[in-house]
């Protein structure tokens, strides 16, 4: 039976290697947090169902084991997902990632997934001329793509974006993109990890070419999105980064010694993610969660109103809401 409320509770990151990835991940991590690896590390995952909880009554239990436990307290009205609906990423490439494109819903429950994988990146570090690659060129077509595989020019049939710290970039499901290096991105998406990668630059991985045309369109609505302000209290900003069909992403920058009382996720499951500086959240039942860089606190449905305070210097955090 399903908890009449559940309190929030902070997430422990889980690091994940790839062949793109980094090694030093300071000053989001210490080499401490991240251990040995093999190889460098390209994304750490803040939330998935293999989240484990870092405090509160669940800690040690995995988000996946959470929302079956609790999918009314934990999910509200996405409890019939039966899982958290965002996935929320850091992603630390020091090198091209493979071109790649995510199915939509209907094309991904067409092969038995249950969603497909619209997402999206805030840029939270960028070195000059640091870019992404976002959308076909217009009249590029399927055969093109075929070609440029086979002569190693994919790249040049891509619309690329230079990134500067704090762009936001939409990434529409069926949208072909790379993203290149010398950024730090944190990306919030439905919770998926279908992907086709269709070019890699030589790179000995397989690739899903075929399957990867079948998903795209020539046409979406990815690209750079405009951040509008919120309203704000004295001592805090607010700012709609993005607002899509899957999800909404807010900054929040707080002053400090001030705090700031949050209420109008009230009935979503959503997360928050600080980026600069230390916090702490308090719940509705008194409950106080140190809110670190490079974690996820997580906050139920069933958690009406709470209060997130900056320590002894500004803080800044984004949530994300489905």
């Amino acid at each position: 039976m399903s908890n009449p409320a559940l309190a929030p509770f902070r997430l422990r990151p889980f690091f994940s290697p790839r062949p793109w990835g980094r090694r030093n991940l300071a000053p989001w991590y210490t080499a401490q947090q991240t251990g040995e690896q093999a190889e460098p590390i390209g994304e750490t995952w803040l939330t998935g169902p293999q989240a484990v909880a870092d405090t509160g009554a669940f800690s040690g239990k995995t988000l996946a084991d959470i929302a079956k436990e609790n999918p009314e307290a934990l999910l509200g009205a996405w409890k019939d997902e039966g899982e958290f609906p965002l996935l929320v990423k850091l992603l630390f490439p020091d090198d091209k990632l493979s071109v790649q494109v995510h199915p939509d819903d209907a094309k991904a429950q067409a092969i038995g997934q249950k969603r497909g994988k619209t997402e999206c990146w805030y840029t939270l570090q960028a070195e000059p001329c640091a870019s992404v690659s976002c959308g076909l060129k217009p009249g590029v077509t399927a055969d093109d793509l075929r070609a440029a595989v086979a002569d190693n020019s994919m790249e040049n049939l891509l619309e690329q974006i230079v990134l500067k710290k704090g762009d936001m970039v939409f990434v529409d499901a069926g949208t072909v993109h790379a993203i290149g290096p010398g950024l730090t991105l944190l990306e919030a998406q439905q919770t998926s990890d279908t992907t086709y990668r269709m070019y890699d630059y030589g790179r000995p991985r397989e690739l899903h070419l075929e399957q990867g045309i079948a998903a795209m369109r020539e046409k979406t609505d990815a690209g750079l999105v405009t951040p509008e302000p919120l309203p704000s209290s004295n001592g805090t900003t607010a700012t709609r980064l993005i607002k899509q069909r899957y999800f909404t992403v807010d900054r929040f920058d707080i002053s400090a010694g001030n705090q700031l009382a949050m209420s109008d996720a009230a009935g979503k499951p959503h997360c928050i993610i600080p980026i600069e500086g230390n916090g702490v959240l308090t719940s509705s039942d008194g409950t106080s969660i140190d809110l670190l860089p490079g974690t996820a606190t997580i906050v139920p449905a069933s958690e009406a109103a709470y209060t997130i305070a900056a320590n002894d210097q500004s803080f800044a955090f984004v949530r994300s809401t489905p």
